[in-house]
C-alpha cells in the first residue's frame, strides 16, 4: 500500500503541521483532554503494530478511549492524520552532528536508516511529494549543512534511495514469515528441491549464482546499505577533492 502526502485540505493540513492552529475550538472551562500531539502518538501506536492499512480514525480514537467522532475536532480526515504523522515520526531524528562532512552525513543517514526500521509504516507514504512539516525539513536541513556543496541535488536523492530502498528490504524481510504464513527456511526448502529436479543444469547455466552463499535478507540489507553508502560518500569524496584541486581552479 503506498500512500501519497498532501491529499487533504492544504491549509488545515499546513496549520497543523506548523501549529498555527490550537488544539480544537477556543473553550471556557477545563483544558480539553486530548490534543494534536497526543492524537498523533496513539496514531503511530497503532501504525506500528498494523501498518497504514489498520490505520483509522475509529482505531485511534479506541486507543485514546474516545470515539472516532471526537478526534474530528482536532484533526479533520485521516488524510490530515497520516501527514501529522508521518512528521511528527520525525521529531527529534538527527542528533547533533560533527564538523567532518563524512562523518555527519554517515551519522545522518544511519539515524534515518533507524528511524524508518523502528516505524516502517513511514515506507509506505511515498517519497514523490513531501509532507513540508517543520520535522522533515530538519531532516533535510541536517543533511544540507553537511554536505559539501558538490552535486548537492544528486547527493540528496541518491542518499534517501539508499536509506528508504535498504530500509525497506529489510523491513520486507521481517515480515515475510507473518505476511505469508510460511518461514523463509519452509520456503527455500520447498524450491530448493523443486529447482534440483526441474532444473538439473541449473549450477552450469548460472555458475556464479550457484556459488553465492544462502541469502539472509535481513543482514544481506544490512550489509548493502553500509557498502553502499561507503561506496556514495567515496564518490562524493572524491569529486570534492577534484573540485579543490589547483588544475579544477
Amino acid at each position: 500500500m503506498v500512500v501519497y502526502a498532501g491529499q487533504g485540505d492544504p491549509e488545515r493540513t499546513l496549520a497543523l503541521l506548523w501549529r498555527t492552529t490550537s488544539d480544537g475550538p477556543p473553550r471556557r472551562g477545563p483544558k480539553p483532554a486530548l490534543t494534536v500531539d497526543a492524537i498523533l502518538e496513539a496514531a503511530i501506536a497503532v501504525a506500528d503494530e498494523s501498518g497504514l492499512d489498520g490505520l483509522s480514525m475509529r482505531a485511534v480514537g479506541e486507543r485514546l478511549g474516545r470515539t472516532a467522532m471526537a478526534l474530528y475536532t482536532y484533526v479533520p480526515t485521516k488524510r490530515e492524520l497520516v501527514d501529522l504523522m508521518y512528521d511528527h515520526a520525525h521529531a527529534g531524528l538527527v542528533p547533533d552532528l560533527p564538523s567532518g562532512w563524512r562523518d555527519a552525513v554517515e551519522i545522518w543517514a544511519l539515524a534515518v536508516h533507524e528511524r524508518y526500521l523502528r516505524h516502517p509504516w513511514l515506507l509506505q507514504v511515498s517519497h514523490a511529494r513531501p509532507v513540508l512539516g517543520p520535522h522533515e525539513q530538519t531532516v533535510l536541513e541536517k543533511l544540507l549543512e553537511a554536505l559539501p556543496d558538490v552535486a548537492v541535488r544528486a547527493t540528496v536523492s541518491a542518499l534517501f534511495s539508499l536509506v528508504r530502498g535498504s530500509a525497506r528490504t529489510i523491513a520486507e524481510s521481517r515480515d515475510a514469515a507473518t505476511g505469508t504464513g510460511t518461514s523463509d527456511q519452509e520456503w527455500w526448502t520447498a524450491r530448493s528441491g523443486l529447482m534440483s529436479s526441474l532444473v538439473p543444469d541449473f549450477a552450469e547455466r548460472f555458475p556464479r549464482s550457484a556459488n553465492l552463499p544462502p541469502v539472509e535478507w535481513d543482514k544481506a540489507a544490512h550489509e548493502a546499505f553500509t557498502g553502499g553508502l561507503t561506496l556514495l560518500l567515496d564518490g562524493l569524496e572524491n569529486q570534492t577533492r577534484r573540485r579543490m584541486s589547483p588544475k579544477a581552479r
